[in-house]
């Protein structure tokens, strides 16, 4: 078994770190996270996030230390902004296998590690300069923690996750762990979980970032942080084409790829797990996806993101239900795993197909991710049909690297030039006048800022774009041919002839 979690080490490392700084950071997210630990270094100011030189309470500065770590031993390049997601994230594959393996066994543990680790979400967004691997991994080991009561370390990490995202990272273990224990009727067991030197744990990692920022900035703080960013995200959709009740399904069934194959199956058997010596754990880890999944299909701010929290989970009920098929006389799992594998990698391939269409300059990235998806299902199939489900897992976490590896040294170099500002950047510093006033799109803002370390001036579309073209301002105009297109004939007439006569200058990003 050792053998096996190295292996499994190994391709969780290759899936992960495989040209993860040679792509530019991608609008608009990425360069959000890049951006403020550079203004924390450049400003020597640590406590109080910053962006284009202003304070700004969106997120608590977990993710903005490891990056300003990052920077200080790698310097300010791409690779330093992804790297704290990519050593958390094999932190966090490492950390299911560990504690499944004390739950279950060494076999459930591997098998789980492999399912978290290939998933697609997953190790998307382990190469992504973003918080949501780092919040996962906190919750996870929090979660994590409680179900082996290791009750100080429970508390501990509840604080860091508090310290990546907000609120959250003390609501979500919280609300599970009292949801399980009256589901498990085990309320007795709050007696002994150390609840008074809990409470000071999580406030020496906590408090003292909250506070000093509620003492420094005041009401600005707490409400830019807990009004806009917690309650108003909640309460009022950011995005209204994600609103939809129904959103996070299509979401988990792809972000799960390949592995939501196996999640109906998975899910039946831990509905009827009720009478078995791991009820317990199963249904904990059943509250601990229900709920979060529930919490964000019940929010009316819904990102993609999301539910990444519910994977390890989902990865952990996965390896064991597979590997329980290994010692019963199951022939469920011979027919439902292939069969949902080969249908998802069908709508796959139609998808793919309609890219070509597209993107004609990676047709042969997505033929041989269509080969590669293809000799999955075949091995799914053969390994399943003779009864050795591992090995399935095997075969299809194996094809799941390759996939990784098409992905983003194939496909997505030469689209990157589509989803980042490298180049536009590049082509402003190439004719800017080095005085006139630069405006910005919103959505290209972070990335504007990052690669030119110049701030400008925010316009967001409509309405500030349309005054910005109404003025007779001189200044440079950063904006997408998107949104350039969407102002009608005269706005667009009007800006060409301000141009020629007032020097507004104007810098497309297609």
């Amino acid at each position: 078994m050792k053998k096996q979690f190295w292996l499994m080490l190994l391709l969780t490392i290759v899936t992960i770190f495989v040209n993860l700084g040679s792509i530019p950071l991608l609008d608009p997210d990425e360069p959000v996270y890049g951006e403020t630990p550079k203004e924390m270094i450049q400003y020597n100011d640590y406590l109080s996030p910053r962006i284009y030189g202003e304070f700004w309470y969106d997120k608590p500065p977990m993710y903005y230390w490891l990056v300003a770590g990052a920077y200080k031993l790698l310097g300010i390049v791409e690779l330093a902004a992804r790297l704290p997601s990519a050593v958390l994230a094999v932190l966090c594959v490492a950390t299911v296998c560990y504690f499944t393996t004390k739950l279950f066994d060494s076999r459930t543990g591997i098998l789980s590690g492999l399912v978290l680790a290939t998933s697609l979400e997953f190790f998307y967004l382990a190469k992504a300069a973003v918080t949501d691997i780092t919040l996962t991994l906190f919750l996870t080991l929090t979660l994590l923690c409680f179900l082996n009561r290791h009750y100080h370390l429970f508390y501990f990490f509840s604080g860091l996750a508090t310290l990546t995202k907000g609120p959250i990272g003390l609501l979500f273990p919280g609300a599970i762990v009292i949801l399980w224990l009256i589901f498990t009727r085990r309320l007795q067991e709050i007696r002994h979980m150390k609840i008074l030197p809990g409470i000071i744990i999580w406030s020496l990692v906590t408090l003292p970032w909250y506070g000093a920022m509620a003492y420094i900035h005041g009401l600005d703080f707490v409400n830019g942080f807990i009004g806009i960013n917690n309650i108003a995200r909640f309460a009022t959709p950011e995005h209204v084409e994600t609103a939809g009740w129904y959103f996070f399904i299509p979401v988990l069934l792809i972000g799960f790829f390949p592995w939501s194959a196996v999640l109906i199956p998975a899910v039946i058997k831990a509905f009827k797990a009720r009478n078995s010596d791991l009820f317990s754990t199963v249904s904990f880890l059943s509250i601990w996806v229900a709920f979060i999944f529930l919490f964000f299909t019940l929010s009316s701010t819904k990102l993609v993101t999301y539910i990444l929290p519910i994977f390890p989970a989902l990865a952990i009920l996965v390896g064991w239900y597979i590997n329980s098929c290994r010692d019963e006389d199951s022939t469920g799992y011979r027919l439902v795993w292939p069969i949902t594998l080969t249908v998802l990698v069908l709508l796959l391939l139609g998808a793919m197909a309609k890219g070509l269409f597209l993107f004609p300059e990676v047709v042969g990235g997505l033929t041989a991710l269509a080969v590669v998806l293809g000799i999955m299902v075949i091995a799914v199939w053969w390994f399943v049909y003779r009864g050795k489900p591992a090995k399935a897992v095997w075969g299809q976490a194996g094809a799941m690297v390759m996939v990784s590896f098409i992905l983003f040294s194939v496909i997505l170099p030469p689209l990157a030039d589509n989803f980042h500002s490298r180049g536009l950047a590049q082509a402003f510093t190439g004719v800017y006048d080095g005085k006139s006033p630069v405006y910005v799109i919103k959505f290209l803002h972070p990335g504007f800022a990052f690669y030119t370390n110049m701030y400008g001036k925010e316009l967001k579309p409509d309405a500030e774009l349309k005054q910005f073209v109404a003025s007779a301002e001189k200044g440079y105009l950063i904006i997408q041919e998107f949104d350039y297109q969407l102002l009608s004939d005269l706005e667009k007439e009007r800006l060409d002839i301000l141009t020629q006569l007032h020097g507004k200058m104007i810098v497309l990003k297609k």
